[in-house]
């Protein structure tokens, strides 16, 4: 099958989304400061006459005007090869197909307000000021009322659902929502305000014939032939629009339908072990759609949320390098070689994919609004673990509800311990615990940090049996096992379980450690790697080196009898958070 029939990769190149999202902003600047010159006519029509004047003279000029009918051609002539080229309707968001549906009924609503405006006054040598406008509206076509205001709010919702959908993804933009959507209601409220308030005024003008007849002449409105070439350039103009877009959609009925017959020289085998076919041009995230297999994308195919990325077996090494747009996002999510962004990937060959996110969960908080390392990477990290000793012994000769009350007695303890340390605790394993540090500053910081916590919870605890003194037999005792080194770091989990966590030889390795403090009699296990991490000339407990079960290598460690011995101010660069 030829390349032809496939979808334009030109089209979904940076380079004309750049054009589309700046002619987005030149024509939503014109629509915001069209609105906002609404608004003063909550005033009066000669404030808004007035004004309209000043909005005039900046929008004829020559450079303002070449970037505004400039822009709603590349944005009409984009739209419509938007149309060609989509395959299906079935993954796309509301927020797309609501900004779709209201970008093309605006020239709907648009090329009469156009025609009888900016095209009366450069080739007809009229002068429609606001005051023609609002007389003519309110006063001999007040159908029109409902069709500007339509025409008035397509246009603002379509624009600001496009920048929301270009804007999401930056940090800054979602701390600033409230204000964004207060802006985005108050504008066109004034604006209507204005519309309504001077057309009233301008009705009860018109109720004085001699001021009406003598307004009606000033505006200098073509008549006879030029009044009939007008009209003939209206209809020419309205018809031509709905021709372009009936073209687009048989255009790509026709696409879709030879793609139909043909068959795919490419096959795209995933995770599960289902093959399809692709064709030439296509991408893999359009080939999951094409044959409704859930695919996650935010972004809607964009190439800015990396929700689609997927890891690529078979057929790598065969793939085009990254576009500069997708080795961009790429490195924002720290992804390894074998990852490609699914929306902008075009395979050539045979190659096999496994989507990297889940597609019902997928979601902005999984990009760009949150840290990167949630989706999933590799970082070096320090990892401790705890557990209280003989616990089982302990609660034999409890009832449930002293159980409960000395656990959380404890796990308040350490606790806080860990996190006025600068730690994270990751979960609550029956007795146990499992806290994270450095995964935002660093190993070096997080091994300071979690030799501070280790102390902090050694010192908690020799509080915490002091106050229990009188309901216990034996105070209580622990075990921390503190390890550090690379760990995958990531939200796993189910909906509403989901989480941070970590996993990984490290991790595992931190809870054999502290397994290993009930076999040589101490509360802390340290190993080597987190005191070399830290930076420190720490000379506490006695060398060894022990093995981790399902490690062959050794590990070095101290043994520290008690962990309210480490030093009370941890030394070295970085300090503490």
């Amino acid at each position: 099958m030829s390349d032809d029939l496939a979808k334009p990769r030109g089209w979904n190149s940076p380079l004309w989304r750049r054009l589309n999202t700046l002619s987005g902003l030149v024509l939503f600047t014109y629509v915001a400061s069209h609105l906002l010159n609404h608004a003063v006519g909550i005033f009066s029509i000669g404030a808004l006459v007035a004004s309209g004047k000043w909005f005039a003279i900046f929008w004829h000029q020559v450079l303002p005007t070449v970037a505004l009918y400039s822009a709603l051609t590349v944005h009409l002539v984009i739209a419509l090869v938007a149309i060609y080229r989509r395959d299906s309707l079935r993954d796309t968001s509301r927020a797309e197909l609501a900004q779709l549906t209201l970008g093309l009924s605006i020239p709907v609503f648009l090329i009469a307000h156009l025609m009888g405006t900016r095209v009366l006054d450069e080739f007809f040598d009229a002068d429609p000021s606001y005051l023609y406008v609002q007389l003519v509206v309110w006063k001999f076509a007040p159908h029109y009322i409902a069709t500007q205001t339509l025409l008035l709010l397509a246009s603002w919702i379509h624009g600001c659902i496009g920048l929301h959908l270009w804007l999401r993804f930056k940090p800054g933009y979602r701390r600033l929502q409230p204000l964004w959507l207060t802006l985005a209601v108050m504008i066109p409220s004034l604006s209507l305000a204005g519309f309504v308030a001077s057309g009233m005024e301008v009705l009860r003008m018109a109720e004085d014939s001699a001021w009406l007849g003598f307004v009606l002449e000033s505006f200098e409105l073509p008549r006879g032939e030029g009044q009939k070439a007008f009209l003939g350039w209206v209809e020419t103009t309205e018809y031509s629009y709905y021709g372009l877009v009936l073209l687009a959609f048989a255009a790509r009925s026709v696409r879709l339908h030879l793609l139909k017959q043909a068959v795919p020289d490419v096959t795209l085998t995933y995770h599960t072990g289902q093959q399809v076919g692709l064709r030439p041009g296509a991408t893999i995230l359009e080939t999951s759609r094409s044959a409704g297999i859930p695919h996650a994308s935010v972004c809607g195919g964009r190439g800015r949320c990396s929700t689609c990325r997927v890891r690529i077996g078979i057929g790598l090494d065969a793939l085009p390098p990254p576009s500069e747009l997708e080795a961009k996002v790429l490195n924002r999510v720290g992804a390894p070689d074998n990852v490609r962004l699914a929306c902008q990937t075009v395979p050539t060959v045979d190659i096999e994919v496994t989507p990297l996110l889940p597609p019902a969960q997928a979601s902005v908080e999984d990009t760009g609004a949150r840290p990167d390392y949630l989706a999933g990477q590799e970082r070096d990290i320090v990892v401790l673990f705890a557990d209280i000793r003989g616990f089982t012994k302990l609660t034999e000769q409890r009832l449930p509800y002293d159980t409960v009350f000395i656990l959380n007695r404890y796990f308040s303890e350490m606790g806080h311990a860990i996190e006025s340390a600068g730690g994270r605790i990751d979960k609550f394993i029956g007795d146990g615990i499992m806290a994270l540090f450095g995964i935002d500053r660093g190993i070096e910081v997080g091994a300071r940090n979690a030799i501070t916590a280790a102390r902090l919870m050694g010192e908690n605890l020799e509080r915490l049996n002091e106050s229990l003194a009188a309901d216990l037999d034996e105070p209580l005792r622990i075990g921390i096992g503190i390890h550090g080194g690379p760990a995958i770091v990531g939200e796993l989990g189910y909906r509403e379980t989901r989480g941070l966590t970590a996993v990984g030889d490290t991790v595992n390795s931190a809870s054999r450690l502290e397994t290993l403090t009930k076999d040589y009699g101490v509360q802390l296990i340290l190993s080597e790697s987190v005191i070399s991490a830290a930076g420190m000339s720490l000379e506490i407990g006695e060398r060894a080196e022990v093995t981790a079960r399902g490690r062959e290598q050794s590990i070095s460690v101290r043994l520290v009898n008690d962990a309210t011995a480490l030093p009370s101010a941890v030394t070295g660069s970085g300090g503490l958070p």
